[in-house]
């Protein structure tokens, strides 16, 4: 199975509405370690706009993901994700973006992730599950006994909540549609 690519067969995730809260929020003083060494604080950013991608888990060499994995609606796409943030980094960066990926998977699957697939920006690790927490109160789901994210995109202006991707479907395009939303408002 080759994770940079999807399936054509994956199950749509539907909006259960677990998002519908989250525009105008602002972003939580929440403080997350980094694959880039220092911790990044979510409502501490230079930039006009914060693309904070939040995802289940990626896959790697040595990670079995569970089992039926491709049957769970949303749950397979966080490697083609990330890469398509990567592939596009720059343009964001044009249009004063910064982009983190987070995610509970713990922190060194994510750095080895990052340096096998040259992913420019970091990724979060929120492995004590922080963003399930008031205010953002994300979702989540169970596999295999762990408990991950569900896939949102956010996207914050100066610090709060202008847009919400979710659920993301196909995770692939999902930069694509976070650079067409950017672009519309310049």
């Amino acid at each position: 199975m080759d994770p940079t690519s999807l399936p054509n067969d994956l199950p749509i995730p539907i909006d259960d509405g677990a998002c519908d809260h989250l525009p105008g929020v602002e972003m939580p003083a929440i403080e997350l370690a980094s694959t880039m060494g220092s911790p990044r604080v979510l409502d501490q950013v230079s930039s006009r706009w914060l693309v904070l991608y939040v995802y289940p888990r990626t896959g790697g060499p040595d990670i079995d993901l569970p089992d039926d994995w491709d049957l769970i609606p949303g749950a397979r796409g966080c490697t083609p994700q990330s890469c398509a943030f990567r592939d596009h980094h720059s343009e964001l960066r044009e249009l004063d973006a910064t982009v983190w990926g987070v995610s509970t998977q713990p922190m060194a699957e994510q750095v080895e992730f990052t340096e096998r697939m040259h992913i420019p920006f970091p990724l979060l690790n929120d492995s004590a599950l922080q963003l399930t927490q008031p205010p953002l109160q994300l979702p989540t789901f169970t596999a295999a006994g762990t408990t991950l994210y569900k896939r949102v995109t956010l996207i914050a202006e100066h610090g709060k909540i202008a847009k919400v991707f979710y659920p993301v479907f196909p995770p692939d395009r999902n930069a694509a549609d976070v650079i067409e939303y950017l672009t519309s408002l310049v």
